[in-house]
């Protein structure tokens, strides 16, 4: 029963901040414009301070354009509203009010724990290597994009992690006692015994035919719905890379400087194989003990260069490296820098089969013996000579990207009456499209680029049908285009839509047709306790039997402490349902949900203190948002009916 909470965890965590406590939707909003004109309007007061409209103005652009980043596909207008921006607003204003809670209580974050904070984001531990460098370039240039530098970036984080620290002295210090987590765990889990019949709209999509007359009313009265997207017929060029890797030429002799410049590159890392003897020797032992040592290592040097097929033996018996010794001193093969310096220049002065003087390191003396080498050797020209024809050619375009950029920007504004100036002189392609103010669903490429069709849909651009300047879509991509064609957004014609507008108006009667039955039977099961709806069930939160969440929330909100209860549920195009609720199913001691569900219990419940905590804060600073402020998202605000 509780497969729902846990599948649909993230989805319920989302849900309960949204419900309880409203999201800290700024990472650090801090620096904005000091400069406040004398007419700009207070939007909040805020403990003697004030937030002004172009704080609000430039944090709402800020919000949508993260936003923009985050989805290129989206349609921005949509969050362009006076409800979004009164989200807007509410997140300064809490960022406000816990900054000043903060500062009066002298809450700070030390480097440490603000390192300690960003070694445990997942993205930037993706940019430790193998060998534990963290890779400071890539964090750069992570961070740039987002639009931030690695001082700015760690200054929002150390706000962010004082701000928390406002309300964690709340959160962090709950105790929930057993009556309090029951009631909340029987509000959780609370099981009921219902009957529930549907009258489903599709069940009564056969029985209606609208009229024409029917067709005709309900498009005038919703004209508005029926209108087309503004779009435009364009032509545009695209200068970048793969461009530019298409008109380069190369010789053989380029090539071949480029080969031996990366030699190195196009080599197997030198390698050796060798078996060793040590006598351990610690470098800080006393002079004796060392001569000793050395001593010992000489004598068995001469008795493995009498004998050589007995090193092995000799390195078993005698060998102070364990980890080598059993298997005859051997250390595979290996690399540069893999060994100490003493022991490495020996070994890859040997040839195989020779065995060194004895050589002194920090670990003590070595006897080595070289048994196999591999490596070192350059794969030959032929081999990777494609390879290097797409270095070489990527190395060119850049540098030829870097000098041709600044030319097609002049071009394309200079000769701004057509692209075929700028497509002549670097050989460009030109192409067709048919565009809209925002991107379209699964638009790849420049035509993805919210920036390219906000030059597209100037009033420049339209007026005038001249090239837009030129616009970086991607790294090392400039594209220009020019209107052909501009149709504005306009009310289609009837005829256009007839089959669009008889069906909703189908899908209205036939929700109306199913609202009329459903209520009747409504009436008739309330003047009849005794008439059966359906086979009883048991539903809950977590166990909804494939009814839709209106129809678990108005079986949970019944009120039963009299009897059973009967409802009826208006599901909108879905239709309609009456719900006959007959009894309270008392949650089990036993059931293990209880146990699962207490974490989202103790989460609600601190969620809950937290935001009380908060609203005592904004009291106690005295917060005070004009009711013309609030009145502005009201007014576009839908009605509850609506």
């Amino acid at each position: 029963m509780f497969d729902f909470v846990r599948d649909h965890k993230r989805w319920l965590q989302f849900l309960l901040v949204l419900l309880i406590f409203p999201s800290f939707v700024f990472f650090g909003v801090q620096g904005y414009s000091s400069f406040m004109d004398a007419s700009n309007k207070t939007v909040a007061e805020i403990a003697g301070g004030e937030i002004k409209q172009s704080e609000l103005d430039a944090a709402h652009r800020q919000q949508i354009e993260r936003i923009r980043q985050q989805m290129p596909n989206v349609d921005v207008k949509m969050f362009d509203t006076p409800e979004m921006k009164r989200s807007t607003l509410d997140g300064l204003v809490r960022e406000r009010v816990l900054a000043t809670a903060a500062a009066k209580s002298h809450l700070l974050v030390s480097d440490d724990r603000l390192a300690a904070e960003l070694q445990r984001m997942p993205e930037l531990a993706k940019l430790r290597g193998a060998d534990g460098k963290f890779d400071t370039k890539a964090y750069g240039d992570m961070l740039a994009q987002q639009g931030y530098t690695p001082a700015s970036f760690e200054a929002a984080v150390r706000r962010d992690m004082t701000l928390r620290q406002v309300t964690q002295g709340v959160t962090g210090s709950q105790i929930v006692g057993a009556v309090v987590t029951g009631t909340a765990l029987d509000a959780m889990l609370e099981r009921r015994e219902v009957q529930i019949q549907r009258f489903n709209m599709q069940d009564y999509m056969a029985k209606v035919q609208p009229t024409d007359a029917d067709i005709e009313a309900f498009y005038k009265a919703r004209s508005a719905e029926f209108r087309s997207a503004e779009e435009a017929s364009i032509e545009f060029t695209v200068l970048d890379l793969d461009v530019l890797k298409k008109q380069i030429t190369l010789n053989d002799s380029d090539l071949q400087d480029y080969y031996k410049q990366n030699l190195a590159r196009y080599s197997a890392p030198e390698e050796r194989r060798a078996s060793h003897i040590l006598i351990a020797a610690d470098k800080d032992a006393k002079a004796e003990d060392k001569a000793a040592a050395k001593a010992k290592a000489e004598a068995l040097l001469a008795e493995v260069r009498k004998a050589p097929g007995s090193f092995a033996e000799v390195a078993k018996k005698n060998s102070q490296d364990p980890g080598s010794a059993p298997n005859g001193g051997d250390l595979e093969y290996f690399g540069r820098n893999a060994m100490t310096k003493p022991f490495e220049d020996a070994a890859f002065a040997l040839k195989v089969d020779e065995i060194s003087n004895v050589v002194e390191s920090e670990f003590g003396y070595h006897i080595i013996r070289l048994t196999g080498q591999r490596g070192g050797t350059a794969k030959p020209f032929e081999a990777v000579k494609a390879e290097i024809v797409a270095e070489v050619t990527a190395q060119k375009a850049k540098e030829a990207y870097l000098k041709e950029a600044e030319t097609f920007t002049n071009t394309v504004y200079e000769q701004s009456d057509s692209l075929q100036p700028v497509i002549d002189k670097y050989k460009l392609v030109k192409s067709q499209a048919v565009v809209r103010k925002s991107p379209t669903p699964g638009a790849t490429g420049p035509l993805a680029s919210q920036k390219l069709l906000d030059a597209i849909f100037s009033a420049d651009s339209i007026k005038n049908k001249r090239n837009t300047e030129a616009v970086e879509t991607a790294p090392n991509q400039l594209v220009s285009a020019r209107i052909v064609e501009h149709k504005p957004e306009r009310v289609l014609p009837l005829a256009e839509v007839k089959a669009q507008v008889q069906e909703r108006v189908r899908v209205e009667q036939a929700t109306k047709a199913a609202v009329k039955d459903g209520e009747a039977r409504l009436a008739a099961v309330k003047a009849n306790a005794n008439e059966v709806l359906s086979a009883a069930q048991t539903v809950s939160r977590t166990l909804a039997q494939n009814q839709p969440r209106q129809v678990i929330d108005a079986v949970l909100k019944a009120d039963i402490s009299k009897g059973p209860a009967v409802v009826g549920v208006d599901l909108g195009n879905q239709g309609y349902a009456v719900i006959k609720v007959t009894k309270l199913v008392p949650r089990e001691a036993a059931d293990p949900d209880n146990e699962r569900a207490k974490p989202y219990v103790a989460q609600a419940l601190a969620k809950a203190e937290e935001a009380a905590y908060y609203e005592a804060l904004k009291r106690r600073m005295k917060v005070k948002i004009p009711a013309a402020t609030s009145a502005a998202a009201a007014a576009s605000a839908p009605s509850a009916g609506g």
